[in-house]
């Protein structure tokens, strides 16, 4: 007679175990690769170096550096262009960064995941 719930065998139970050691594992080692990317800096530039952006992995702007000959007074939408334009590819770099440390901790599997770091 079968027995009725519960795990037969009583093999199911471990390999949950086995299953949840992992996943902490994975999660600590998820912890270390944010607080590492935290303390990175990415720069990116635009208008041909004309315009130079740093931010830090937390995503926060640590430094712009503005070349003199692109600080025009008859064209200030430009300027702003340019630096939108250094700061989003300066941002692009983190989310990279970031992607990459994510799959090389899942195997690729953590691309349905966003915002894990």
């Amino acid at each position: 007679m079968a027995k009725r719930g519960g795990f037969p065998g009583g093999g199911m139970p471990g390999n949950m175990a086995n299953l949840m050691k992992q996943a902490q594992k994975m999660q600590r080692q998820m912890e270390e690769q944010a607080k590492e990317l935290e303390t990175k800096e990415f720069t990116a530039t635009a208008g041909g170096g004309a315009v130079e952006v740093t931010i830090s992995g937390k995503r926060e702007v640590l430094k712009v550096k503005l070349q003199e000959e692109v600080v025009d007074p008859e064209d200030i939408e430009m300027l702003e262009d340019l630096i939108v334009a250094a700061t989003n590819e300066a941002l692009r770099q983190v989310d990279e960064v970031s992607g990459a440390a994510m799959n090389k901790l899942t195997g690729g599997m953590g691309g349905g995941m966003p915002g894990m770091f």
